[in-house]
């Protein structure tokens, strides 16, 4: 059977593949550590799944309208007004199955063959491959430690070209953790008031997860709006991963490019999710808060397990719960059997000596880097980063 020419353009989630490896060592018995996946390790908050449980036995149960129940896309209009200070109305709103789903629509509703999008690394492992599916161009913009993995407006200046369609970033930023301020963001939109042509599009995704202050929301400058896109959702925020909601907010004509998307590829996300997102977007943020002090804790504790670490260089994350250091003294060493030669073997290395599952720099764009998650429990952090040192120090 020959296969659409279209699963050549795009590779497998490496985020994904590497929990795969690690529930197949698990299935043996191994006991692996997953510092892979990002996933929050907290249940969803009570009263959100208490109002799911209410839309079951109120039948709730029926197609919704593709971009969502009018209530929910007006509670993120609220939660838009409450927590960004941005005015959007309900026909800017699309609710998806998830922000992936976000992301694909608005990059498929974008970008034509050959259409460039400028994305900063390192960044989240889909965005390159969404802009390949669309048949757009990849324009990587290295970032570094030293710069806190922020592009400059230098930067983003001389990588605009007439053929640029987008700009895709995220902020809080996964892998690295850095976090965008204001007067950051302002320099941005002062390059972009000069290149009209340029869409620009904002994952906002680990909003809530900040540890440096307020989030800073680039949609913020009034005379831009018209041109942003801002992607988000409820998975991170609110332990709500499998729940699969995610959202945009932007200008009328590509929020209707979106619906008619994804009109053909999912309808609606599901109706129950969307009820209790109502509840989680209106109500007590605490349960939100409570998350994100223990995430918080785990960030200090993980720093101070890496300090202790020689030839590893870490940027101490301002959101999201990942670290994302620097690994790339430790290529070219060798424990006997085997040689480390990039992120990649010392990502398999660590999987199988040490038996902590992690993921390599070159999926996020960044390959002297590799992401370790602390998405986990104090006792599992803990004991992953001794068989991590452990592991490294037979590396000679």
């Amino acid at each position: 059977m020959q296969l659409s020419s279209i699963l050549s353009r795009f590779s497998e989630p490496e985020t994904l593949k590497m929990a795969k490896l690690g529930r197949e060592l698990r299935a043996k018995g191994i006991d692996i550590i997953d510092l892979s996946l990002g996933e929050p390790d907290f249940d969803t908050p009570a009263h959100i799944k208490e109002s799911a449980k209410k839309a079951i036995d109120d039948n709730w149960s029926h197609y919704t309208p593709v971009p969502g129940f009018p209530d929910l896309r007006q509670a993120i209009c609220e939660k838009l007004k409450r927590d960004n200070n941005l005015d959007y109305k309900p026909e800017e709103i699309v609710s998806s199955t998830g922000a992936k789903q976000s992301l694909a629509n608005v990059l498929l509703a974008l970008v034509d063959d050959g259409d460039e999008v400028i994305i900063p690394t390192p960044y989240w492992v889909t965005y390159s491959e969404l802009v390949k599916i669309a048949r757009g161009k990849v324009v990587e913009v290295h970032t570094s430690l030293d710069s806190g993995f922020k592009i400059t407006p230098a930067q983003l200046e001389a990588s605009i070209t007439p053929k640029t369609k987008a700009f895709l970033f995220s902020s809080p930023c996964n892998p690295s953790g850095a976090v965008y301020g204001r007067k950051e963001l302002e320099a941005l939109a002062a390059v972009f008031r000069k290149h009209p042509q340029v869409a620009i599009i904002s994952d906002e995704i680990y909003e809530y997860i900040n540890y440096v202050g307020k989030h800073e929301s680039i949609a913020q400058f009034s005379d831009l709006k018209d041109r942003i896109v801002i992607v988000n959702g409820l998975s991170k925020g609110f332990a709500m991963t499998g729940w699969r909601l995610g959202y945009i907010a932007a200008p009328v004509e590509i929020a209707k490019a979106c619906e008619k998307l994804q009109g053909q590829f999912t309808s609606a996300t599901c109706s129950i999710t969307q009820k209790a997102a109502v509840t989680a977007l209106t109500t007590d943020l605490k349960p939100s808060f409570e998350m994100v002090k223990e995430f918080t804790r785990r960030r200090e504790k993980t720093l101070e397990l890496v300090a202790g670490i020689p030839g590893i260089k870490v940027f101490k994350p301002e959101g999201a719960f990942y670290i994302f250091p620097d690994i790339s003294s430790y290529f070219g060493k060798s424990d006997g059997d085997n040689l480390i030669r990039n992120s990649n073997d010392l990502c398999m290395y660590l999987l199988n000596t040490a038996h902590v599952s992690s993921v390599m720099g070159d999926a996020f764009g960044e390959p002297r880097c590799i992401r370790f998650s602390f998405a986990n429990s104090m006792p599992n952090i803990e004991k992953a980063w001794l068989r991590i040192k452990e592991a490294l120090a037979k590396l000679k």
